[in-house]
Protein backbone atom coordinates (compact mmCIF):
# COMPACT_ATOMS: atom_id res chain seq x y z
CA UNK A 1 0.00 0.00 0.00
CA UNK A 2 2.88 2.80 1.06
CA UNK A 3 5.11 1.75 -1.73
CA UNK A 4 2.51 2.75 -4.24
CA UNK A 5 0.85 5.84 -2.07
CA UNK A 6 4.60 7.21 -1.36
CA UNK A 7 5.03 10.44 -3.02
CA UNK A 8 8.00 11.77 -4.66
CA UNK A 9 10.29 14.74 -3.71
CA UNK A 10 9.14 16.58 -6.65
CA UNK A 11 5.42 15.77 -6.06
CA UNK A 12 5.70 17.04 -2.73
CA UNK A 13 7.61 20.39 -3.60
CA UNK A 14 4.52 20.40 -6.32
CA UNK A 15 1.83 20.16 -3.98
CA UNK A 16 3.83 22.66 -1.21
CA UNK A 17 3.53 25.25 -3.67
CA UNK A 18 0.16 24.65 -4.40
CA UNK A 19 -0.58 24.92 -1.03
CA UNK A 20 -1.41 21.30 -0.29
CA UNK A 21 0.93 20.54 2.06
CA UNK A 22 0.83 22.51 4.88
CA UNK A 23 -1.51 22.48 8.24
CA UNK A 24 -4.59 20.61 6.25
CA UNK A 25 -2.01 17.52 6.12
CA UNK A 26 -1.61 16.92 9.55
CA UNK A 27 -4.26 14.00 9.47
CA UNK A 28 -2.86 12.13 6.53
CA UNK A 29 0.76 11.65 7.48
CA UNK A 30 0.01 11.05 11.18
CA UNK A 31 -2.51 8.30 10.38
CA UNK A 32 -0.02 7.13 7.37
CA UNK A 33 2.83 7.20 9.87
CA UNK A 34 0.83 4.97 12.23
CA UNK A 35 -0.12 2.17 9.53
CA UNK A 36 3.46 2.67 8.74
CA UNK A 37 4.50 1.23 11.94
CA UNK A 38 2.43 -1.99 11.52
CA UNK A 39 4.03 -2.46 7.99
CA UNK A 40 5.51 -5.33 7.83
CA UNK A 41 7.45 -3.77 4.73
CA UNK A 42 8.69 -0.67 6.91
CA UNK A 43 11.74 0.08 6.82
CA UNK A 44 14.75 -0.73 9.18
CA UNK A 45 15.21 1.76 12.14
CA UNK A 46 18.25 2.36 14.52
CA UNK A 47 18.42 3.44 18.13
CA UNK A 48 22.04 4.14 19.32
CA UNK A 49 22.33 4.05 23.62
CA UNK A 50 25.83 6.19 23.68
CA UNK A 51 27.57 5.60 27.31
CA UNK A 52 29.40 8.71 27.45
CA UNK A 53 32.66 8.54 29.32
CA UNK A 54 33.38 4.30 29.00
CA UNK A 55 30.47 2.11 31.04
CA UNK A 56 32.20 -0.37 32.79
CA UNK A 57 31.23 -3.93 31.78
CA UNK A 58 32.18 -5.43 35.26
CA UNK A 59 29.72 -3.49 36.76
CA UNK A 60 26.85 -4.40 33.89
CA UNK A 61 27.01 -7.09 31.43
CA UNK A 62 30.10 -9.20 32.61
CA UNK A 63 30.21 -9.15 36.16
CA UNK A 64 32.79 -11.47 38.09
CA UNK A 65 31.00 -11.86 41.14
CA UNK A 66 33.28 -13.64 43.92
CA UNK A 67 36.77 -12.25 42.29
CA UNK A 68 38.73 -9.41 44.40
CA UNK A 69 38.42 -7.36 40.99
CA UNK A 70 33.80 -8.12 40.92
CA UNK A 71 33.39 -5.42 43.12
CA UNK A 72 30.19 -5.38 45.44
CA UNK A 73 27.58 -6.06 42.92
CA UNK A 74 25.31 -9.23 42.23
CA UNK A 75 24.66 -10.65 39.15
CA UNK A 76 21.11 -11.55 38.89
CA UNK A 77 19.27 -13.89 36.11
CA UNK A 78 17.75 -12.83 32.82
CA UNK A 79 15.05 -13.93 31.20
CA UNK A 80 17.69 -16.28 29.54
CA UNK A 81 18.69 -19.19 31.31
CA UNK A 82 22.49 -19.18 31.88
CA UNK A 83 22.78 -15.06 31.10
CA UNK A 84 23.42 -13.15 33.96
CA UNK A 85 23.56 -8.94 34.17
CA UNK A 86 24.07 -6.49 37.13
CA UNK A 87 21.55 -6.40 39.46
CA UNK A 88 20.73 -2.84 39.17
CA UNK A 89 19.61 -3.27 35.38
CA UNK A 90 16.17 -5.80 36.24
CA UNK A 91 14.13 -4.68 33.62
CA UNK A 92 16.93 -4.84 30.45
CA UNK A 93 17.40 -8.21 32.01
CA UNK A 94 13.80 -8.96 31.21
CA UNK A 95 14.34 -8.83 27.54
CA UNK A 96 18.01 -10.46 26.84
CA UNK A 97 16.06 -13.05 24.52
CA UNK A 98 16.24 -10.41 22.00
CA UNK A 99 19.52 -8.97 23.09
CA UNK A 100 23.12 -10.07 21.86
CA UNK A 101 26.16 -9.39 24.44
CA UNK A 102 29.21 -8.71 23.00
CA UNK A 103 31.89 -9.67 25.93
CA UNK A 104 34.89 -9.67 23.68
CA UNK A 105 35.56 -6.10 22.83
CA UNK A 106 38.82 -5.46 22.12
CA UNK A 107 41.15 -1.57 21.00
CA UNK A 108 44.24 0.23 21.93
CA UNK A 109 42.37 3.47 21.82
CA UNK A 110 42.15 4.65 26.09
CA UNK A 111 41.67 8.14 25.10
CA UNK A 112 38.12 9.75 25.33
CA UNK A 113 38.55 11.92 22.25
CA UNK A 114 40.38 8.87 19.81
CA UNK A 115 37.75 6.74 21.40
CA UNK A 116 34.58 8.68 21.16
CA UNK A 117 35.91 9.05 17.25
CA UNK A 118 36.57 5.65 16.91
CA UNK A 119 33.61 3.87 17.80
CA UNK A 120 31.39 6.61 16.90
CA UNK A 121 33.01 6.02 12.74
CA UNK A 122 34.86 2.38 12.49
CA UNK A 123 38.20 4.33 11.75
CA UNK A 124 40.84 6.00 14.05
CA UNK A 125 40.92 10.36 13.36
CA UNK A 126 44.03 10.27 11.03
CA UNK A 127 44.82 12.40 7.75
CA UNK A 128 42.67 14.42 5.89
CA UNK A 129 39.96 12.45 5.47
CA UNK A 130 36.64 13.47 6.95
CA UNK A 131 34.80 10.23 8.18
CA UNK A 132 31.17 10.21 9.14
CA UNK A 133 29.36 9.41 12.43
CA UNK A 134 27.83 5.82 12.28
CA UNK A 135 24.40 8.26 12.45
CA UNK A 136 25.04 9.47 9.14
CA UNK A 137 26.21 6.36 7.37
CA UNK A 138 23.04 4.64 8.30
CA UNK A 139 20.35 7.61 7.73
CA UNK A 140 22.35 7.82 4.04
CA UNK A 141 21.92 3.97 3.13
CA UNK A 142 18.12 3.35 4.59
CA UNK A 143 16.50 6.99 4.92
CA UNK A 144 13.96 7.86 2.97
CA UNK A 145 14.59 11.71 1.61
CA UNK A 146 10.91 12.07 0.82
CA UNK A 147 9.92 11.72 4.87
CA UNK A 148 9.52 15.97 6.65
CA UNK A 149 11.61 14.63 9.76
CA UNK A 150 14.92 14.41 9.61
CA UNK A 151 16.80 11.19 9.29
CA UNK A 152 19.04 11.41 12.13
CA UNK A 153 18.29 12.79 15.36
CA UNK A 154 20.79 13.09 18.06
CA UNK A 155 19.90 13.31 21.52
CA UNK A 156 21.66 14.94 24.71
CA UNK A 157 24.48 14.97 22.80
CA UNK A 158 28.11 15.58 24.31
CA UNK A 159 30.68 16.88 22.30
CA UNK A 160 33.54 17.99 24.12
CA UNK A 161 35.78 14.90 23.88
CA UNK A 162 35.26 14.72 20.13
CA UNK A 163 33.24 17.07 18.04
CA UNK A 164 33.81 15.77 14.72
CA UNK A 165 32.70 12.65 16.18
CA UNK A 166 29.36 13.87 15.50
CA UNK A 167 29.49 15.19 12.32
CA UNK A 168 28.23 13.89 8.78
CA UNK A 169 31.74 13.92 7.43
CA UNK A 170 32.50 13.71 3.61
CA UNK A 171 28.55 12.37 3.12
CA UNK A 172 27.35 16.16 3.35
CA UNK A 173 25.22 18.65 6.03
CA UNK A 174 22.22 16.42 4.04
CA UNK A 175 23.26 13.79 6.34
CA UNK A 176 24.13 16.07 9.78
CA UNK A 177 22.22 15.47 12.69
CA UNK A 178 19.20 17.40 14.43
CA UNK A 179 20.63 17.45 17.70
CA UNK A 180 18.23 17.91 20.52
CA UNK A 181 19.10 18.74 24.23
CA UNK A 182 23.08 19.06 23.77
CA UNK A 183 24.93 19.34 26.48
CA UNK A 184 27.43 21.72 27.04
CA UNK A 185 30.18 21.20 29.44
CA UNK A 186 30.13 20.09 32.82
CA UNK A 187 26.97 22.19 33.75
CA UNK A 188 24.19 20.35 32.19
CA UNK A 189 20.47 20.42 32.77
CA UNK A 190 19.27 18.79 35.23
CA UNK A 191 15.49 19.83 36.44
CA UNK A 192 12.33 19.11 35.39
CA UNK A 193 11.52 21.97 33.37
CA UNK A 194 14.97 22.41 31.92
CA UNK A 195 14.99 18.67 30.21
CA UNK A 196 11.61 19.72 28.94
CA UNK A 197 12.77 22.68 27.50
CA UNK A 198 15.61 20.78 26.18
CA UNK A 199 14.36 18.31 24.23
CA UNK A 200 12.10 20.63 22.37
CA UNK A 201 13.09 21.40 18.85
CA UNK A 202 12.88 25.47 18.89
CA UNK A 203 11.10 27.59 16.31
CA UNK A 204 8.97 24.86 14.76
CA UNK A 205 5.50 26.87 14.53
CA UNK A 206 5.76 30.42 12.68
CA UNK A 207 5.11 33.54 14.85
CA UNK A 208 1.52 33.86 15.85
CA UNK A 209 1.69 37.20 14.96
CA UNK A 210 2.24 36.43 11.05
CA UNK A 211 -0.46 35.49 8.84
CA UNK A 212 -0.22 31.87 6.96
CA UNK A 213 -0.45 33.61 3.37
CA UNK A 214 2.89 35.98 4.67
CA UNK A 215 4.57 33.73 5.93
CA UNK A 216 4.67 31.67 2.89
CA UNK A 217 5.25 33.99 0.76
CA UNK A 218 8.73 34.50 2.69
CA UNK A 219 9.83 31.04 2.54
CA UNK A 220 9.12 30.81 -1.26
CA UNK A 221 10.82 34.16 -1.66
CA UNK A 222 13.77 32.93 0.92
CA UNK A 223 13.70 29.32 -1.14
CA UNK A 224 13.82 31.56 -4.63
CA UNK A 225 16.87 33.09 -3.28
CA UNK A 226 18.57 29.97 -2.36
CA UNK A 227 18.39 28.37 -5.69
CA UNK A 228 19.81 31.40 -7.63
CA UNK A 229 22.65 31.39 -5.43
CA UNK A 230 23.25 27.98 -5.32
CA UNK A 231 23.08 28.13 -9.12
CA UNK A 232 25.79 30.79 -9.45
CA UNK A 233 27.87 28.78 -6.77
CA UNK A 234 28.25 24.97 -7.11
CA UNK A 235 29.74 24.50 -3.77
CA UNK A 236 29.22 22.25 -0.56
CA UNK A 237 28.12 25.06 1.45
CA UNK A 238 26.01 26.86 -0.82
CA UNK A 239 24.18 23.15 -1.23
CA UNK A 240 24.33 22.67 2.38
CA UNK A 241 22.90 26.09 3.51
CA UNK A 242 19.88 25.36 1.45
CA UNK A 243 19.49 21.61 2.00
CA UNK A 244 19.30 22.93 6.03
CA UNK A 245 16.56 25.38 5.41
CA UNK A 246 14.28 23.10 2.77
CA UNK A 247 14.76 20.44 5.75
CA UNK A 248 13.85 23.30 8.65
CA UNK A 249 10.72 24.53 6.25
CA UNK A 250 9.31 20.58 5.29
CA UNK A 251 9.20 19.94 9.42
CA UNK A 252 7.42 23.18 9.93
CA UNK A 253 4.82 22.43 7.55
CA UNK A 254 3.80 19.16 8.58
CA UNK A 255 2.88 17.37 11.61
CA UNK A 256 5.71 15.38 12.00
CA UNK A 257 6.85 18.26 14.34
CA UNK A 258 4.48 16.59 16.97
CA UNK A 259 7.01 14.14 17.41
CA UNK A 260 9.16 16.05 19.20
CA UNK A 261 5.63 16.70 21.82
CA UNK A 262 6.26 14.33 24.78
CA UNK A 263 2.98 15.62 26.20
CA UNK A 264 1.27 13.77 23.55
CA UNK A 265 2.26 10.59 26.10
CA UNK A 266 -0.02 9.74 29.03
CA UNK A 267 2.00 10.27 32.48
CA UNK A 268 2.36 6.92 33.36
CA UNK A 269 4.10 6.17 30.18
CA UNK A 270 6.30 9.53 30.88
CA UNK A 271 7.07 7.82 34.79
CA UNK A 272 7.94 4.77 33.67
CA UNK A 273 10.85 6.11 30.99
CA UNK A 274 12.02 7.98 34.06
CA UNK A 275 11.62 11.84 34.51
CA UNK A 276 14.90 13.37 33.56
CA UNK A 277 16.97 14.05 29.73
CA UNK A 278 17.90 10.36 29.01
CA UNK A 279 14.60 8.83 30.30
CA UNK A 280 12.79 11.19 28.14
CA UNK A 281 15.01 10.93 25.46
CA UNK A 282 14.81 7.42 24.88
CA UNK A 283 10.81 8.07 24.52
CA UNK A 284 11.32 10.63 22.21
CA UNK A 285 13.56 8.20 19.98
CA UNK A 286 10.84 5.61 20.17
CA UNK A 287 8.52 7.99 18.61
CA UNK A 288 10.45 8.95 16.11
CA UNK A 289 11.61 5.36 14.85
CA UNK A 290 7.20 5.17 14.94
CA UNK A 291 7.74 7.78 11.98
CA UNK A 292 10.33 6.02 10.16
CA UNK A 293 13.30 8.17 11.16
CA UNK A 294 16.22 5.97 10.34
CA UNK A 295 18.62 6.54 13.27
CA UNK A 296 18.16 8.01 16.62
CA UNK A 297 21.10 8.35 19.32
CA UNK A 298 20.44 8.97 23.06
CA UNK A 299 23.23 9.77 25.34
CA UNK A 300 23.92 8.94 29.15
CA UNK A 301 26.70 10.74 29.88
CA UNK A 302 26.03 12.33 33.42
CA UNK A 303 23.56 12.90 36.15
CA UNK A 304 21.92 16.16 37.79
CA UNK A 305 24.73 17.40 40.27
CA UNK A 306 27.36 14.81 39.44
CA UNK A 307 28.50 15.43 35.79
CA UNK A 308 31.33 12.60 35.37
CA UNK A 309 29.09 10.08 34.23
CA UNK A 310 30.37 7.22 32.91
CA UNK A 311 33.91 8.41 33.57
CA UNK A 312 34.19 6.57 37.17
CA UNK A 313 37.80 7.18 37.92
CA UNK A 314 36.42 7.99 41.95
CA UNK A 315 33.25 5.96 43.49
CA UNK A 316 33.07 4.08 40.71
CA UNK A 317 30.09 1.75 42.53
CA UNK A 318 28.04 4.18 43.18
CA UNK A 319 28.12 6.09 40.55
CA UNK A 320 27.66 3.31 38.21
CA UNK A 321 24.20 2.26 40.24
CA UNK A 322 22.61 5.48 39.91
CA UNK A 323 23.35 5.63 36.41
CA UNK A 324 22.04 1.95 36.20
CA UNK A 325 19.09 3.80 37.91
CA UNK A 326 18.41 5.67 34.95
CA UNK A 327 19.90 3.50 32.07
CA UNK A 328 17.37 0.19 33.48
CA UNK A 329 13.38 2.46 33.16
CA UNK A 330 14.56 3.93 29.92
CA UNK A 331 16.03 0.71 27.99
CA UNK A 332 13.34 -1.26 29.68
CA UNK A 333 10.49 0.41 28.79
CA UNK A 334 11.90 1.45 25.68
CA UNK A 335 11.95 -1.94 25.01
CA UNK A 336 8.56 -2.39 25.97
CA UNK A 337 7.42 -0.25 23.97
CA UNK A 338 9.03 -1.39 20.62
CA UNK A 339 7.75 -5.08 21.84
CA UNK A 340 3.81 -3.67 21.64
CA UNK A 341 3.94 -2.06 18.92
CA UNK A 342 5.55 -4.95 16.68
CA UNK A 343 8.79 -2.25 15.87
CA UNK A 344 11.58 -4.28 17.57
CA UNK A 345 12.03 -6.43 15.16
CA UNK A 346 12.75 -3.82 12.63
CA UNK A 347 14.68 -1.20 15.00
CA UNK A 348 18.35 -2.24 15.78
CA UNK A 349 19.63 -0.98 19.50
CA UNK A 350 23.05 -0.61 20.10
CA UNK A 351 24.47 -0.03 23.57
CA UNK A 352 27.82 1.26 24.10
CA UNK A 353 30.47 3.79 24.95
CA UNK A 354 34.06 5.07 23.63
CA UNK A 355 36.08 1.80 26.07
CA UNK A 356 35.64 -0.28 29.03
CA UNK A 357 36.96 0.20 32.26
CA UNK A 358 39.80 -1.36 34.54
CA UNK A 359 39.19 -4.83 36.05
CA UNK A 360 41.34 -3.70 38.94
CA UNK A 361 40.15 -1.49 41.53
CA UNK A 362 41.86 1.64 42.19
CA UNK A 363 42.55 3.55 45.67
CA UNK A 364 39.95 5.72 45.39
CA UNK A 365 37.01 3.14 44.54
CA UNK A 366 37.02 3.77 41.25
CA UNK A 367 37.98 1.85 37.75
CA UNK A 368 40.14 4.06 34.85
CA UNK A 369 40.48 3.37 31.23
CA UNK A 370 40.60 0.22 30.02
CA UNK A 371 40.01 -0.76 25.87
CA UNK A 372 41.57 -4.08 25.90
CA UNK A 373 38.64 -6.19 27.13
CA UNK A 374 35.15 -4.90 27.58
CA UNK A 375 31.15 -5.33 26.65
CA UNK A 376 29.28 -3.73 23.86
CA UNK A 377 25.41 -4.79 23.53
CA UNK A 378 23.25 -5.35 20.53
CA UNK A 379 19.57 -6.03 20.53
CA UNK A 380 16.42 -5.89 18.44
CA UNK A 381 16.03 -6.17 14.80
CA UNK A 382 18.80 -8.58 13.06
CA UNK A 383 20.04 -9.69 15.94
CA UNK A 384 19.89 -13.32 17.21
CA UNK A 385 18.65 -12.47 20.88
CA UNK A 386 19.84 -14.84 23.81
CA UNK A 387 23.28 -14.86 22.87
CA UNK A 388 26.47 -14.06 24.26
CA UNK A 389 29.93 -13.77 22.04
CA UNK A 390 33.47 -13.99 23.43
CA UNK A 391 34.50 -14.73 27.52
CA UNK A 392 36.72 -12.83 29.12
CA UNK A 393 39.46 -14.30 32.20
CA UNK A 394 38.64 -14.67 35.53
CA UNK A 395 40.12 -11.40 36.25
CA UNK A 396 38.36 -9.66 33.21
CA UNK A 397 41.85 -8.33 31.82
CA UNK A 398 41.62 -10.21 28.46
CA UNK A 399 39.41 -11.86 26.31
CA UNK A 400 39.96 -15.57 25.96
CA UNK A 401 37.72 -16.86 23.19
CA UNK A 402 36.77 -17.20 20.50
CA UNK A 403 38.20 -14.02 19.63
CA UNK A 404 38.30 -10.47 20.01
CA UNK A 405 36.00 -7.97 18.43
CA UNK A 406 37.64 -5.26 16.58
CA UNK A 407 35.81 -1.80 16.47
CA UNK A 408 35.39 -2.25 12.80
CA UNK A 409 33.87 -5.85 13.46
CA UNK A 410 31.84 -4.09 15.25
CA UNK A 411 30.51 -2.00 13.14
CA UNK A 412 30.07 -4.36 10.18
CA UNK A 413 28.32 -6.16 12.47
CA UNK A 414 25.58 -3.30 12.61
CA UNK A 415 25.49 -2.95 9.56
CA UNK A 416 24.79 -6.37 8.19
CA UNK A 417 22.14 -6.41 11.04
CA UNK A 418 20.50 -3.15 9.70
CA UNK A 419 20.55 -4.86 5.75
CA UNK A 420 23.01 -2.59 4.83
CA UNK A 421 26.13 -4.52 2.86
CA UNK A 422 29.47 -3.35 5.32
CA UNK A 423 31.75 -3.82 2.31
CA UNK A 424 29.55 -0.45 0.22
CA UNK A 425 31.44 2.59 -0.17
CA UNK A 426 30.66 6.42 -0.46
CA UNK A 427 33.32 8.86 -2.10
CA UNK A 428 35.34 10.88 0.65
CA UNK A 429 36.23 14.55 0.52
CA UNK A 430 39.99 13.49 -0.41
CA UNK A 431 38.47 11.34 -3.93
CA UNK A 432 38.70 7.78 -2.34
CA UNK A 433 35.89 5.59 -1.69
CA UNK A 434 35.79 4.72 2.00
CA UNK A 435 33.71 1.61 2.65
CA UNK A 436 31.46 1.66 5.27
CA UNK A 437 33.23 -0.72 7.56
CA UNK A 438 36.99 -0.74 7.10
CA UNK A 439 37.96 -3.79 4.93
CA UNK A 440 39.60 -5.59 7.70
CA UNK A 441 35.95 -5.63 8.89
CA UNK A 442 35.12 -9.67 10.35
CA UNK A 443 31.39 -9.29 10.96
CA UNK A 444 30.17 -11.52 14.27
CA UNK A 445 27.88 -13.74 12.04
CA UNK A 446 27.34 -15.96 15.30
CA UNK A 447 25.01 -13.30 16.76
CA UNK A 448 23.13 -11.64 13.09
CA UNK A 449 19.68 -13.19 13.08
Amino acid sequence: MFESARLSRREIMKLTAAGVVGYSMSGWLEAMAQQNANNPQRRRSCILLWMNGGPSQMDTFDLKQGHINGGPYRSIQTSVPGIRISEHLPRVARHMDKMALVRAMSTREGDHGRGTFYLRTGYLPQGPIQYPTLGSMVSKEIGDPNLPLPSFVSIAPYRVFSPAAYSSGFLGAQYAPLMVGEVNGFNPQGGADQYENSLRVQDLLPPEELPAGQFDARVNLLQDMERDFVARHQTVAARSHQTAYERAVRLMRTSARAAFNLSDETEAVRNAYGRNLFGQGCLLARRLVERNVPFVEVTLGYMPNNPIGWDTHGQNFQNVQRLSEILDPAWGSLMDDLRQRNLLDTTTIIWMGEFGRTPRINQGQGRDHYPNAWTTVLAGGGIRGGSVFGRTSADGTTVEDPRAVSVPDFIATIMAALGIDPESTNMSNVGRPIPVADRTAQPIREILA
